[in-house]
């Protein structure tokens, strides 16, 4: 199967080129929507507090 072939993955329609891999807007949002809503995660390990607090401080200098 083709990435062309592939249904939308959010609601399993067709795919439309202005929204690709999506079929619409609603299901480009929805995706997005996963991902600010913890929807989805990468693997690895949990990053503690300190190291997020120091891995910021870093970015200052």
């Amino acid at each position: 199967m083709t990435a062309k072939n592939r249904p939308c993955p959010i609601c399993k329609k067709s795919r439309s080129p202005d929204h690709s891999p999506f079929c619409s807007q609603r299901c480009r949002d929805r995706d997005l929507a996963k991902w600010f809503g913890d929807g989805y995660a990468v693997p690895g390990d949990p990053a503690s507090p300190d190291d997020i607090a120091k891995s910021d401080w870093d970015r200052q200098d």
